[in-house]
């Protein structure tokens, strides 16, 4: 946002005060101030011009040739293609050697065989507006000679940016004359009072207002204005407006827009000559009705979307945008002047949903104070007045809402500000610093009652700490003097979940895999591409986008979406992701959702033409397996194990390759192969495996004292040996056969190769193990390896598996 120096001039004088420190001062008191440039910079060579003649160049059509008595002795030839120059103007004029913005510097020219000895400018040409049509013609009574920014003072401007996150929960700094009483208060001088003087109106009726949800709106005030007619804006509106950023549209416009950003509150005018009899009437829209906008486009509403109607005929999104139905035009000589107070997050949802943000609606959005409708209903008539002379409020003024005036007392004590501050702050001053501020202190005995001014008090002042606040800004953080506080050290409280997510995320890292930051949202387009049933997941009631209105309850669907703009890079992609999920069926004491902390990874291998991997590596599922184990070994969880999920399966995973985490009995997640529909519904052609772990669970079922074995004395032997077995008998459990053959003895067993074919048998498979066989008493010999592999042999028998020895 920015703020002109001129404008807040009008209302208190900044005499004396160099722009850079009062830049300075509002960041350390008020709100930080992102730049500071000067309106009318560039233009100091240009000065005051005196059209001496002017006749048609013989060799073009669209060409003047004129003298111009710049002050400097005689008149010089000056070539102009500006259709509005006459004789007898006063002109702003740029001599040779003058330097305009965009560093243009004037030269001497020959145009079309005509000299020329400077330039007459346009306002564009000196950064003032983009007005380009013609020259800028000046007052007759100026002098030739004189600077232009003496001679139009409004011409030079200093222009202050502020960070508009600075002043969110300050709705009455979206508008000059809020930063004119601050800046009162922070040099002690007079605060001039709002010039919205009450109008003298006509005798007829007020225009009919009927508001139909008090909810989306709590005051509406409407002013008819006859007499009207619409014109190019004076020049002090213009540039006020150009300074801060605003084009200047025509009178009418200009003075609405001026109002907006004088208080802050925003306003729209209708032409009333295109209004009916049936008054205003403001209600919800219907879901499937449709508007156009003054944008000329054409919007969608639904029953959320609160409107501004014409008996039933919508005229204007309330608080966001006008429709082009009612559009002031130059044929408008009666207007109707709405200043409302409109629901700050039904108006957000709105400007959200339609991806329509606009200066009224950020305003709205910080919930205004609505005692000032009425004052920027008056400014707007008395300022009307002025640049129609005739114009005149031509009916009583309109004014309904349940609206209640908002304020609120609240206590304080010197010594609570005091204490906060850390600074000797006299009673005296503290009442001094409110009161400059627009609070009203009363002394009781035992506190002070501050009385919390209507601008403050719809959601920024409300307990004794805001007060406080409100004291140490004006005194100035940067006045107090630091002392350092003696407390005793006490060992933090050791976060084992937190620690653990440290550990997977680092342990992820260095597995390979590159971190995934994604907001903690669902879009629908996710939502539907999944098959999910969007009740399932919890909705945010003012969400932050349009496509960002429900929790996430799970990682891998954000996962997948980063996939496809990963893969356009790399061949091979490893992202993983720490965050949390909602899920609206399991619901804590407190009937709120339950919060489940994961951490999930999807790792994908892209297809080549014929099908197969690019490059020569694992299958993603028994790839990523191996990386699951290797993180949980790591997170002292060693020893998972799997089982096929039977039903159940989450929309992203393949219903018939996902298996269950499991440690000692308890389930960790789940790893599956991605949905073949969800990928193709994405456009991921890739090999893609994903894992959902959830980091609770692990957190009770890693082992809570670590143990070791201690290394053997005698070698082990390493036995390969294949096991013929029907497809349902998995790898893990043919390993745990293995290993109750001769618990004692058995080491590690490492399934290394599975073949099917017609030498195993139909329904059936080989699978191949390295088994380490070992004793800590002795070194075992060829006829312990024999008994083993007997023994084996009959284990195997008995569950219907055999020991291939060929």
């Amino acid at each position: 946002m920015k703020i002109s120096l001129n404008w807040l001039g009008r209302y208190v004088d900044l005499s004396g005060l160099e722009p850079r420190r009062i830049a300075l001062d509002l960041t350390m008191g008020t709100a930080e101030t992102e730049g500071l440039h000067r309106f009318g910079a560039g233009i100091e060579g240009v000065v005051i011009g005196h059209v001496v003649s002017c006749a048609k160049h013989p060799e073009a059509d669209k060409l003047s040739l004129t003298k111009v008595d710049f002050g400097a002795g005689e008149a010089v030839p000056v070539v102009c293609g500006a259709p509005n120059v006459r004789a007898g103007q006063k002109v702003a004029f740029a001599p040779i050697g003058t330097k305009l913005p965009g560093d243009l510097e004037i030269k001497k020219a020959k145009i079309r065989g005509a000299e020329s000895f400077g330039m007459i400018c346009s306002e564009k040409e000196l950064g003032l507006s983009d007005e380009n049509a013609g020259i800028l013609v000046l007052e007759d009574g100026l002098r030739a000679g004189a600077k232009l920014l003496d001679a139009v003072p409004e011409a030079s401007d200093w222009v202050i940016e502020i960070d508009n996150k600075s002043v969110t929960h300050r709705p009455d700094l979206w508008g000059h004359y809020g930063f004119a009483r601050e800046l009162a208060a922070i040099y002690g001088r007079e605060l001039r009072p709002y010039p919205a003087p009450e109008p003298v109106c006509g005798s007829r009726p007020a225009h009919r207002v009927r508001i139909d949800d008090d909810r989306g709106c709590s005051r509406y005030v409407a002013l008819c204005l006859d007499g009207v007619f619409v014109e190019r804006s004076p020049r002090w509106l213009r540039y006020l407006l150009a300074a801060v950023g605003q084009r200047s549209i025509s009178n009418l416009v200009d003075l609405s827009n001026f109002v907006m950003l004088d208080l802050g509150q925003p306003n729209h005018s209708f032409d009333a000559a295109k209004l009916s009899a049936a008054g205003i009437v403001v209600r919800r829209a219907k879901d499937g009705e449709t508007m156009a906008t003054l944008d000329g486009a054409l919007r969608q509403l639904t029953r959320d979307d609160l409107l501004i109607c014409d008996g039933e005929a919508p005229v204007a999104i309330a608080g966001v945008m006008g429709g082009g139905a009612t559009e002031v035009g130059p044929e408008t000589t009666r207007v109707l002047l709405e200043s409302a107070c409109f629901d700050p997050v039904s108006v957000r949802r709105t400007a959200q949903r339609l991806a329509l943000r606009t200066d009224a609606s950020a305003r709205f959005e910080k919930s205004l104070d609505p005692t000032q409708a009425l004052d920027a209903a008056y400014r707007f008539a008395a300022l009307a007045r002025e640049l129609c002379p005739q114009a005149q409020v031509s009916a009583a003024i309109a004014d309904v809402g349940a609206w209640k005036r908002p304020g609120t007392s609240v206590g304080l004590s010197g010594d609570l500000v005091r204490k906060r501050l850390g600074s000797p702050i006299a009673d005296e001053r503290i009442v001094g610093i409110l009161e400059s501020l627009g609070f009203q202190v009363r002394e009781e005995p035992t506190q002070l009652v501050v009385d919390v001014p209507t601008w403050r008090a719809t959601k920024d002042v409300s307990i004794a700490e805001d007060l406080v606040e409100e004291v140490g800004r004006m005194v100035g953080y940067d006045n107090i003097s630091p002392v350092p506080h003696a407390m005793p050290l006490v060992p933090p409280h050791r976060d084992e979940e937190r620690l653990l997510r440290r550990r997977a995320e680092d342990v992820m890292a260095a597995l390979g895999f590159s971190q995934a930051l994604n907001y903690s949202f669902v879009t629908d387009e996710i939502l539907a591409m999944l098959g999910e049933d969007p009740a399932r997941y919890v909705e945010v009631l003012n969400p932050i986008a349009v496509n960002a209105s429900r929790l996430r309850r799970e990682g891998p669907p954000s996962l997948l979406a980063n996939l496809l703009d990963n893969l356009r890079r790399e061949p091979r992609v490893a992202l993983f992701e720490v965050g949390k999920g909602y899920q609206l069926e399991h619901l804590n004491e407190r009937a709120e959702p339950r919060e489940r902390h994961w951490l999930a990874a999807v790792l994908a291998t892209a297809r080549g033409e014929d099908g197969a991997p690019r490059q020569l590596v694992p299958g993603p599922f028994y790839a990523l397996k191996g990386v699951l184990d290797e993180l949980c070994l790591r997170l002292d969880a060693p020893g998972l194990e799997f089982e096929k999920l039977a039903s159940g399966a989450p929309a992203w995973a393949h219903p018939a390759r996902c298996a269950r985490i499991l440690r000692r009995g308890r389930e960790l997640g789940l790893i599956a192969e991605a949905h073949p529909g969800v990928l193709q519904a994405l456009g991921i052609e890739a090999g893609t495996a994903i894992f959902d772990l959830d980091l609770r669970a692990l957190l009770g079922a890693r082992d809570a004292v670590r143990s070791y074995v201690a290394l053997p004395r005698f070698p082990s032997t390493r036995l390969d040996v294949a096991v013929a077995a029907p497809r349902s008998m998995s790898a893990a459990a043919l390993a745990a056969l293995i290993r109750e053959v001769d618990p004692a003895q058995v080491g590690a067993i490492e399934p290394f190769d599975v073949y099917e074919g017609a030498s195993v048998g139909e329904g059936r498979r080989s699978l191949a193990f390295h088994v380490e066989l070992l004793s800590l008493e002795r070194t075992l010999g060829e006829k312990d390896v024999a008994r083993f592999l007997e023994r084996l042999a009959r284990a195997l028998d008995a569950r219907g598996a055999e020991l291939r020895r060929d």
